[in-house]
């Protein structure tokens, strides 16, 4: 059923259906006629608010799960209510001092991917996501230490301030001078270069003689540069932190929804394909239950936002993932302030 313009509702109609959608959202269980008719802003009788909860339920905005126990919005209901009817709440003082808290210590760029995750579900009660930033590393410093009995440790700085450590096998042909060659070399020619652009020059160099590093230097820099390139191909795109905030009491009866839900979630790959969808958007975007293929089963909203960076950028997307019952007016603009947070930190 195509959704009903909110425009074609009496006024009486749109009021009661938005006190059932909040008081819904509030405590996650369904609103009927008699909290209604105890509402001082309904000025109408019990029997006059079920005759047009059942006009809401007949148009497909509202249903009833069990006999008199109230309506709840279904899921094109939510989508009117979110897209005409909803009044944003902004992010109270605390919750706008915790994200920005949790956001303002400078340090590798995982760590505030990690913490806008956590910060988005401790605040919003569901679980949180951050798609790691598509942009690769580039290279500001590199050093390699012998560690004794065959081993070195690489240390690669990138221009974010981040820092990464591998342990490298070496061979019997290389000695204190050859890490220092390979140092000084990976320092000079490819700083300021993302690992993908950084093999490439070698390999260039390499294929045109240009390069200075003898053959156990060449070696040692291109087996470096392999694991790291490889690293970055198969670490995860998606960050997902509060998954057990799912679990809470009201997911009890709907055990089968939330283990599809937390089957989705094991699935990264396609949540991040459903958050990559909304990297054009100006702000927030809402996916309401089976709006969405991938949670057509387990009936859940996400609500997503992308974030910048300093030169205004599209670098990745955050949200945060629930049953459809989320307090969508209270959750958007605080995945929204999160983004803009996290991306103060991107460079």
């Amino acid at each position: 059923m195509d959704a009903l313009p909110i425009t074609e509702l009496t006024e009486r109609a749109r009021e009661i259906f938005r006190r059932v959608v909040e008081g819904y959202l509030e405590s996650g269980q369904p609103v009927g006629s008699k909290t209604l008719a105890s509402d001082d802003a309904i000025d109408l009788s019990p029997a006059s608010i079920r005759s047009v909860l059942a006009d809401l339920e007949a148009l497909g905005l509202l249903a009833a799960p069990h006999t008199s126990a109230g309506r709840m919005p279904t899921e094109s209901g939510l989508r009117i209510f979110v897209d005409g009817m909803m009044r944003v709440a902004e992010p109270t003082a605390e919750e706008r001092a915790q994200i920005e808290q949790r956001l303002a210590d400078p340090g590798p760029v995982e760590q505030a991917l990690e913490q806008a995750s956590s910060v988005l579900s401790d605040l919003s009660g569901a679980a949180g996501m951050v798609m790691v930033p598509t942009r690769e590393q580039r290279l500001a410093q590199f050093n390699m230490v012998d560690l004794g009995q065959g081993r070195a440790l690489a240390i690669l700085v990138g221009e974010d301030g981040a820092i990464e450590n591998r342990v490298v096998e070496l061979n019997n042909r290389m000695d204190h001078s050859t890490l220092e060659r390979v140092t000084n070399y990976v320092t000079s020619r490819l700083s300021g270069r993302t690992l993908a652009e950084a093999s490439t020059a070698m390999r260039r160099e390499i294929a045109t003689g240009k390069t200075q590093l003898d053959d156990a230097s060449r070696d040692l820099v291109e087996r470096g540069l392999a694991v790291w390139s490889e690293d970055a191909q198969s670490r995860p795109v998606l960050i997902v932190r509060g998954a057990a905030n799912l679990l809470d009491d009201t997911a009890l009866g709907d055990i089968e929804r939330v283990r599809s839900l937390l089957d989705d979630l094991e699935g990264k790959q396609s949540v991040a394909e459903l958050l990559d969808s909304a990297r054009d958007a100006e702000a927030a975007r809402i996916f309401i239950g089976s709006e969405n293929r991938l949670f057509g089963l387990s009936g859940s909203s996400v609500i997503a936002s992308p974030y910048r960076d300093r030169e205004g950028r599209v670098v990745g997307v955050l949200g945060v993932i629930g049953p459809t019952r989320l307090n969508y007016a209270r959750v958007v603009p605080m995945v929204d302030l999160t983004a803009r947070s996290l991306g103060k930190l991107i460079t």
